[in-house]
């Protein structure tokens, strides 16, 4: 087999202007394939990589990282962070041992209830002094009830919990601070071009709790949105424990839809300021997780192990080539055709998922039914290391058939020393595209509002519920917690993924 995993003849320069016929949408995305626009140039590259995992699942993919590269005698350089309360993962980690990459755990310290809530109350102050503009909100209260009994290190942490101990820790100059600011001197310092990319559980308590400000505080402030910052979410899985279809993805996904989504986002930004804009520069991969669960006959233990190597396989193989490819082949869709120039970062819209598909084979299910049947798929990929061509194209069929993309699928074919593997990319899909969403949404309106509020984590520190409807403005998001005008300028209808009614 042939690789062609450098190689494309198209003339980026050519790239420049409508008249290179990529004038309209559907010529774009039929670009990808023909003119092969996103493959990597000799002018980009060589890169290093430098990877934040968060939470139980962010650690374990990154322990997955660290083994992989040390298998690979000429890997990309790798700089790894691993943030969780509890040690137990850390530990793990820590056992993987390598002499080849930079590697850091810090734990979370879990506060006794006088300290955390002591720290929740000076968050006004916290606020003050990285918002020079904050407003001095004098109903502030701090977002949990004071009569609440703090878990154990190893108990499981509610998203509202991890972010007060994440914050409290990170802005009294604690070990996250101290952490993220070596991590982030390591990225600035990189002789290549550094890749960062932050791993975790859509569906955890921890990762996703902690992720909106740990972004914010790398990407924004510390990296000054300079670097391509990816943002990797594992989605749900069907083995999943129950507890964990209780509404919290409805939540974590729709925090992620306003901090994503430029236009969103930007209805966030104009009550709350340029700090909340957003920090994944580079796009958001979600992993669903459903088809090797299957594959693995419903064993959840060896679903997450194939997942974890799966993402570190993708991340790290040919020196990270194919996650970079995949973050230039989501800038070509974004930016608009009047608009390109390939310094050009385009913003992302409601379409911002991509739903990469690790740790199957050619011969595997894909993970189509994870997308709901009326999704409209743009383009489609698939990427095969070591596997035969006739195969590739089987793969290529049933996407064909399954999700009729509007381009594609295009397919990739690269040599492999380390195994076969198949990958599919479905990008510029929304929230409301995923299966998921609609029963997420169902089980968190079942929940009570002491229930609803632990789940939440971004904008609590600044009073919004952000899934509730606003107390004071008619058809917006973001209930104010604290008897004041907090909202969102985000519609309720588009927060709740359902068509805005019709006024009459």
């Amino acid at each position: 087999m042939t690789s062609n995993s450098h190689s494309h003849d198209h003339d980026h320069g050519a790239c420049d202007s409508e008249s290179a016929g990529f004038a309209t949408d559907a010529a774009r995305l039929q670009a990808l394939v023909t003119d092969g626009v996103h493959r990597v140039g000799p002018h980009e590259g060589p890169f290093s990589l430098h990877v934040l995992g968060i939470g139980k699942a962010g650690t374990n993919i990154v322990e997955a990282m660290v083994r992989a590269h040390q298998e690979d005698p000429n890997g990309i350089p790798l700089h790894a962070l691993a943030i969780d309360i509890g040690d137990e993962e850390l530990r793990k980690l820590e056992a993987a041992g390598t002499d080849k990459a930079t590697v850091r755990t810090t734990e979370l310290p879990v506060l006794s209830s006088v300290d955390f809530f002591a720290g929740l109350r000076r968050y006004r102050e916290f606020l003050k002094a990285e918002f020079p503009r904050y407003y001095w909100n004098p109903n502030y209260e701090p977002w949990l009830p004071n009569d609440m009994e703090m878990p154990s290190p190893g108990d499981h942490f509610h998203r509202a919990v991890s972010k007060g101990l994440y914050g409290v820790d990170y802005y009294t100059g604690g070990v996250t601070a101290e952490a993220l600011d070596d991590f982030a001197n390591e990225v600035v310092q990189s002789e290549q071009t550094p890749l960062v990319v932050i791993v975790f559980s859509i569906a955890g308590g921890t990762g996703s709790g902690i992720v909106p400000e740990l972004a914010r505080h790398l990407s924004n402030i510390r990296l000054g949105r300079r670097q391509l910052v990816l943002g990797i979410g594992v989605l749900p899985c069907d083995g999943d424990p129950d507890e964990l279809s209780d509404g919290r993805t409805f939540i974590a996904i729709n925090e992620l839809d306003c901090l994503i989504d430029g236009e969103k986002n930007a209805g966030v930004v104009t009550v709350w300021g340029d700090l909340y804009r957003n920090a994944f520069t580079a796009g958001f991969f979600a992993v669903p997780q459903c088809g090797v669960y299957d594959k693995t006959g419903g064993n959840l233990e060896e679903t997450h192990q194939i997942i974890d190597r799966g993402i570190a396989d993708f991340v790290l193989r040919d020196g990270g080539l194919h996650v970079y490819e995949t973050i230039k082949a989501l800038n070509w869709m974004n930016v608009p055709a009047d608009a390109w120039h390939p310094a050009t970062r385009g913003d992302h819209t409601d379409r911002w998922i991509t739903l990469l598909s690790v740790g199957l084979e050619a011969d595997d299910p894909l993970p189509t039914r994870e997308i709901v049947p009326e999704a409209q798929v743009p383009y489609a990929e698939v990427r095969g290391f070591g596997v035969e061509a006739e195969a590739l194209k089987a793969t290529a069929d049933t996407l064909q058939r399954d999700v009729a993309p509007r381009v594609g699928p295009n397919v990739l074919s690269f040599d492999s020393a380390a195994g076969s593997a198949v990958t599919t990319i479905i990008p510029q899909l929304s929230k409301r595209d995923l299966a998921l969403f609609g029963p997420a949404r169902s089980a968190y309106d079942g929940l009570g509002w002491e229930d609803k509020l632990l789940r939440h984590a971004w904008l609590l520190d600044v009073g919004v519920l952000l899934c509730e409807p606003s107390t004071r403005f008619e058809g917006v998001g973001g209930e104010c917690l604290l008897g004041c005008a907090c909202w969102v300028v985000v519609p309720y209808a588009a927060i709740r993924g359902e068509d805005p009614v019709a006024v009459s």
